[in-house]
């Protein structure tokens, strides 16, 4: 190195020193020069937390190609006056720049900041939080599903990222999509500023990164990955739509390549860009893993969605030549008992992790509806409409005679809405609720992926009480309004409250998140949503609280 190369680094330093950072290392670019203009433009970001560690994230920009070093801290105060630990990380290209530091040797339950600098220039400072220990009295996650950047703004980031007292966001997938420009959701992508990158599908590993550049610039996005740790799993659209183990229904191996290529680069863009500590470094696929808060709650998150599924059913495939439905063949296809969704392997670990934890909840952080959720046939095949349905019964109702095809249609057996869901994995469901049920433990479920709010009591098939699933709304993906664009929105929740069983709650057509609040005594859902995505000024509000009870005979939803 230069002299003037040192000189430039001691003043560079000094600087740092000036406002109270002094013991942040300096972080040298590499390559054949350290003057390289750098920035934090995608914000810091914190994740997987246990007691004693947890993971920093950031993406340095700077101008050159080499090599960079990036210095990090944390501490109790927001001052940074007394680090608890720093250290320097190289990033370069084939990481994509982003860094992640395993920060190590914290306190249980406690709350920390964090930042990066690098040619003395600082990033946002982020706060984050490790996992208590011991007896534990509460714990608050927000809970999210399927922010499409397309489809608006997020307001949902921004109203959480007002709490104060959030201990963990959970993601349960579809951070990302994969569409090109004009595609899912995007009519109002223009005139919001909001038009994917890059313009086409995302397909190689480069395209996967700058769709994920271009969501981490979202201010709101940021705010919410600073003001709290997230825990994290993917779903579809991480990849694209509906992935299996062995492929997917958006993926055309004669134009778009082989499969395991693009699920690899989908994987490791995913793990540059997320707070995630691999499980197995050696399977980057593998991202179930456990995190114990306290005696008070086990969170199992799963991945139903890449390593064990199999290939979704389609009711097309049991239509036959004269327009009939072959149910037999379908009900043996659904409920076939070697059929799989999270794999053998999994299966056997989540049974291990709850069958070791003495905590009183059973937590899965997942990503589709496990609950049963049976439409009348005619409705789903589309032989009948929803209001069209409604109306049959309306008629029965009052009395007035059906046409032999109404009547038909209203005695039509019932059939799962959405097979890419556990309902189309019929034993692989019953498996994990037997399982919490020899078991004996409280299990509360939470799903995305529908765009839309579900509360539901989960029973076995011999209809034992097992436990709930809250579903949680889209931070912006459109819901059942776009699917029903001419029906009222609180008359389609009604009709599925009505028509499905164990459906104790729905909400359709707004976008929002769930608080869980988690006690000795109760699971508490605050359904929250927000009036507009298409606007920065918005408004923010409580639709609906649920909550359940510890115990075998509690284990339902209750107001």
């Amino acid at each position: 190195m230069t002299q003037s190369h040192s000189r430039r680094k001691f003043i560079r330093t000094f600087s740092l020193g000036t406002v109270a950072v002094s013991t942040l290392p300096l972080a040298a670019c590499g390559g054949d020069s350290d003057d390289r203009t750098v920035s934090f433009a995608h914000g810091v970001a914190s994740g997987d937390p246990l007691a004693d560690r947890i993971i920093l994230w950031t993406r340095v920009t700077a101008s050159g190609s080499g090599d960079i070093d990036v210095g990090w801290e944390i501490a109790e105060e927001s001052d940074f006056a007394r680090p608890i630990a720093s250290g320097i990380v190289r990033t370069d290209a084939s990481r994509d720049f982003t860094v992640k530091v395993d920060a190590t040797g914290l306190s249980a339950n406690r709350s920390y900041y964090y930042r990066f600098g690098c040619q003395g220039v600082l990033s946002p400072v982020g706060r984050t939080k490790t996992l208590p220990t011991g007896t534990v009295s509460r714990v608050r996650f927000a809970v999210f599903s399927c922010s499409n950047y397309p489809a608006g703004y997020f307001n949902v980031y921004a109203d959480a990222a007002q709490f104060n007292d959030i201990d963990v966001g959970l993601h349960l997938g579809d951070y990302i999509y994969e569409y090109a420009a004009g595609g899912y959701a995007s009519q109002n992508a223009a005139s919001l500023g909001r038009v994917s990158k890059p313009a086409t599908e995302i397909i190689t590993l480069s395209d996967y990164r700058l769709r994920y550049q271009q969501y981490r610039t979202d201010p709101d996005l940021q705010a919410v990955h600073a003001r709290m740790p997230f825990i994290t799993v993917w779903d579809d659209h991480e990849l694209t739509n509906d992935t299996w183990s062995g492929g997917a229904e958006n993926h055309d191996p004669a134009t778009e390549g082989l499969w395991a290529a693009r699920r690899q680069m989908a994987i490791q863009a995913y793990h540059e860009w997320m707070p995630i500590r691999v499980p197995d470094a050696a399977r980057p696929d593998r991202i179930y893993r456990s995190f114990d808060f306290g005696n008070l709650l086990s969170l199992h998150m799963l991945d139903t969605r890449v390593i064990g599924r199999d290939k979704q059913l389609a009711y097309t495939s049991y239509v036959d030549a004269d327009r009939s439905f072959n149910s037999a063949a379908f009900v043996a296809d659904v409920s076939s008992p070697t059929r799989q969704l999270m794999g053998a392997e999994q299966t056997a670990w989540l049974r291990n992790q709850m069958s070791k934890s003495g905590a009183t909840w059973q937590i899965l952080g997942q990503q589709v509806l496990m609950a049963r959720m049976m439409l009348p046939a005619p409705m789903v095949l589309g032989t009948v409409g929803y209001a069209g349905y409604f109306a049959i019964a309306a008629k029965v109702k009052a009395g007035v005679p059906l046409t032999a095809t109404e009547q038909q249609q209203l005695a039509a057996t019932p059939v799962p809405y959405n097979l890419d869901a556990w309902d189309g994995y019929q034993a692989a469901r019953e498996a994990v609720l037997n399982m919490a049920h020899t078991l004996n433990k409280n299990l509360v479920v939470l799903a995305g992926d529908t765009h839309n709010a579900w509360a539901s009591d989960l029973a076995d098939l011999q209809g034992r009480a097992v436990g709930v699933e809250f579903g949680v709304p889209s931070v912006t993906s459109p819901g059942f309004e776009g699917y029903f664009p001419t029906a009222e929105p609180t008359m389609v929740a009604a009709g599925m409250e009505q028509l499905i069983g164990p459906l104790q709650y729905a909400e359709t057509a707004s976008r929002g998140f769930v608080v869980l609040t988690v006690t000795p005594t109760e699971t508490r859902a605050e359904y929250r949503y927000v009036d507009t995505i298409t606007s920065k000024t918005y408004t923010a509000s409580v639709g609906k609280t649920l909550r359940t009870l510890p115990g075998a005979a509690n284990r339902k939803i209750a107001a």
